[in-house]
């Protein structure tokens, strides 16, 4: 026995709403402006092509009454026609003359009546005898007037003239007249040339409009109003929220935009757009690089305050559009690296000395081997002597442990490259006298920088040095005139109390010529070019940064003198002189060599 199965009811198609809006027809901004230029340009040559027909109507109409009000005139003064009037048939004189005056004037008509309004004459002979269709109390008057009347032939523009006798006595009426219909007639012609021209305005607006808006939706790319303007919107929060600064440059170099990150990078305030880079006051090295032909990679630049890593791009193609200059801020990654370096320079002076150690214990071992058990020991304390003895003086002198470590890393370091490094006696940093806001980066960027400087420059000039190669380092806490500049006003140094490092080498020295250049970026007597040039800008920054000054001198060699100010510490430790009972102008301060020059 089969099954049978339930029938299924059909299927209800939903009609949820789809959260669609109604598709717009044209949808780029570009496809909107050409849709409204082109109803306004329609309705332009539309309104034109208006005004035009009625001011030529009006002429003709104005035309059409002149003309037949010359006409019915010059039939009423006629004196045939007055002769007519008083014959015992008018139609017979006054139909043929009437006709052919009708025939070479071009008008529709001509009528002679009495003055009842009879018809005498008509173009259509089968009228003759009827009242005339029309008014013609005011020729009865002796007036002449025009009007717009539907006659026998139809709508008509029509004249009725008085007709006088010797006595001057109105005795007949004349009327001539156009139909409207002719008057359309006489249109037709500027009719058809006044649209031709209208088509022909509105077809070259809308292939002009066509044209523009082409140019406008490839610049658009086919967007519509909305989508530029979330693209602006979007546009703007990613430039600023961006941490890497963005200096946007027209064709004229002239900033177009410059983001928040730049601004810090660069120290920018104020109004920038429209001002040339030129004037912004940056750095020459940076300023040259953003504006040179080749694009820059990954170039490191000095600001007043920051390192930063430039690129810049061309906007466009050919000779584009301008320049896209691109900053990120490389001073924390630049702190990092010196402090690298300066473990890399512990590890290869205690690599040094770990080489040296062990030869010195092998000659030790030579000597007990043959028996010289008294010169062994001799040696040995001896070479323990020297090495503990610069080691002692860092340490007794220098109570900073940073300072410290550096400098016997550093002395390390010059004594395997053969350069001497030494500490001056009156240097002196105790523990905990440095103010927290000097930090230990800045600490090692300006010294280690000085004293890596100094080395290479001692090792140039030994071949022409009757002294053998060696380095200076003075590190102390100073005051009074010699944080002032050694004479005290110059401007060269910093007010109250300040750290000083001074490190001097036995090399060429630095030519007076050059002074002003030795801490742009990129300076370096140096002959391979390469890697070389940005320490003695990071010094410069780095004491600027912290309000110290950086000094250029001469003795020996050249002497590069540091002074930072120390916040709190007014006269320093012990009064406005440096240490308890001592001078202001001890030996070996700035009173005592030759100064190059000075940069604030």
């Amino acid at each position: 026995m089969s099954e049978r199965t339930a029938p299924t009811a059909p299927r209800r198609r939903s009609h949820r709403p789809t959260g669609r809006g109604p598709r717009r027809l044209v949808r780029s901004l570009a496809g909107q402006l050409f849709v409204v230029q082109v109803v306004i340009v329609a309705a332009v040559v539309a309104g034109g092509a208006v005004l035009a027909y009625l001011f030529t109507a009006d002429r003709a109409e104005d035309a059409a009454r002149r003309q037949v009000t010359a006409v019915a005139h010059a039939v009423a003064d006629s004196p045939s026609v007055r002769a007519a009037v008083g014959a015992p048939d008018p139609t017979a004189a006054l139909q043929p003359y009437v006709e052919q005056v009708r025939a070479d004037t071009g008008v529709s008509f001509i009528t002679v009546m009495d003055t009842d309004g009879v018809r005498w004459t008509h173009p259509l002979p089968e009228q003759i005898g009827r009242t005339y269709l029309g008014h013609i109390d005011w020729a009865l008057a002796g007036q002449t007037r025009s009007e717009t009347y539907t006659g026998t032939l139809g709508p008509s523009v029509r004249v009725v003239a008085p007709v006088w006798d010797e006595r001057h006595r109105v005795v007949a009426l004349v009327s001539a007249g156009l139909t409207v219909e002719s008057i359309s007639a006489q249109l037709s012609g500027p009719l058809l040339a006044l649209v031709g021209v209208a088509v022909a305005a509105l077809a070259v607006g809308g292939v002009g409009t066509y044209l523009a808006n082409s140019r406008l939706r490839r610049h658009t790319h086919g967007m519509g109003p909305d989508q530029l303007s979330h693209l602006y919107e979007y546009h703007q929060a990613t430039l600023h929220a961006v941490r890497e600064g963005l200096v946007l440059l027209d064709r004229s170099h002239r900033v177009v935009l410059c983001n928040d990150a730049a601004r810090e990078l660069l120290g920018l305030t104020g109004d920038l757009d429209g001002r040339p880079v030129v004037e912004l006051g940056l750095p020459e090295a940076l300023v040259a690089a953003a504006l040179g032909e080749e694009p820059v990679r990954d170039e490191v630049h000095l600001t007043a305050e920051r390192v930063v890593v430039l690129n810049t791009s061309t906007i466009g193609t050919g000779p584009g559009l301008g320049r896209v200059v691109t900053l990120r801020d490389h001073t924390e990654l630049q702190a990092l690296s010196g402090e690298l370096d300066s473990v890399r320079c512990f590890t290869e002076a205690l690599g040094a000395q770990a080489h040296e150690a062990a030869n010195r214990l092998h000659a030790v071992v030579s000597l007990i081997e043959l028996g010289r058990h008294e010169q062994a020991v001799e040696f040995a304390t001896a070479e323990l002597e020297l090495a503990q003895q610069l080691t002692d003086r860092v340490v007794a002198a220098v109570g900073e442990p940073v300072l410290a470590a550096l400098l016997l890393g550093k002395a390390a370091q010059a004594a395997e490259r053969g350069v001497e490094l030494t500490l001056t006696e009156d240097s002196r940093i105790d523990d905990g006298v440095l103010p927290p806001g000097l930090s230990a980066r800045d600490l090692i960027t300006v010294l280690g920088n000085l004293i890596d400087n100094a080395v290479d420059a001692a090792i140039a000039g030994a071949a022409e040095s009757p002294v053998p190669p060696e380095v200076t380092v003075t590190a102390r806490i100073a005051g009074g005139r010699d944080c002032t500049g050694g004479d005290g006003g110059n401007g060269a140094g910093v007010p109250g109390a300040c750290l000083l490092l001074r490190v001097a080498d036995t090399g060429a020295g630095i030519d007076p010529g050059a002074v002003e250049d030795v801490f742009r970026r990129g300076w370096s007597t140096k002959q391979d070019g390469h890697g070389h040039g940005l320490g003695l800008a990071l010094v410069a920054q780095t004491a600027r940064r912290n309000g110290g000054t950086v000094e250029v001198g001469r003795e020996r060699g050249a002497v590069l003198t540091v002074r930072l100010p120390l916040a709190g510490r007014p006269g320093g430790p012990g009064g406005p002189g440096g240490e308890p009972g001592e001078p202001a102008d001890r030996p070996g301060g700035s009173s005592g060599r030759e100064r190059e020059g000075a940069l604030a």
